[in-house]
């Protein structure tokens, strides 16, 4: 878009001015997780000029689809994996900050067949709350039902989750 704007100067080769620019692109991104559409404006960005533009859901949306799709593969691979249809999915929890997105939400509830996902649960939190499990865990604090708790950072696997009793 800067490069169309004004005539073929790039700012591919600048780090400071493509950092600005990301930085700017990722609160754009979170602000279109609550709003229609966001406002995007970098004073002096390259060789003195000025950058703005206004971004929608849906051209963000349109710009991302790929990143999008790409996240319901290993959402299919756990299914696969763990032997269990999609109609037997309990409750659905999203973790990390983009699963905020709205296109991101509505693709899950999609896939689930309409079933909505767990809103209780803050994204960001839950990264942080497994954490704070692993700490006790390693530490020996906490009670014995933390204790007795096996927390899985990273697996070679895909993951999903059971409980006793539903």
């Amino acid at each position: 878009d800067f490069k169309r704007k004004n005539r073929g100067k790039t700012i591919e080769g600048n780090q400071r001015a493509m950092r600005r620019l990301r930085t700017q692109c990722e609160r754009a991104k979170r602000t279109l997780s609550s709003s229609t559409q966001a406002t995007i404006e970098i004073d002096s960005l390259f060789e003195g000029i000025d950058y703005n533009c206004t971004l929608s859901r849906a051209r963000f949306e349109e710009l991302c689809m790929d990143y999008f799709r790409n996240t319901m593969g290993p959402v299919e691979k756990v299914l696969r994996d763990s032997g269990i249809d999609k109609r037997s999915v309990n409750e659905i929890v999203l973790v990390g900050g983009s699963t905020r997105i709205p296109k991101v939400q509505s693709m899950i509830k999609e896939f689930f067949n309409g079933k909505e996902p767990a809103k209780s649960i803050n994204p960001d939190e839950a990264v942080a709350y497994g954490a704070a499990v692993q700490a006790a865990i390693l530490t020996g604090e906490g009670s014995s039902q933390v204790q007795d708790l096996l927390l899985l950072d990273v697996t070679p696997l895909s993951l999903g989750l059971e409980t006793a009793g539903g």
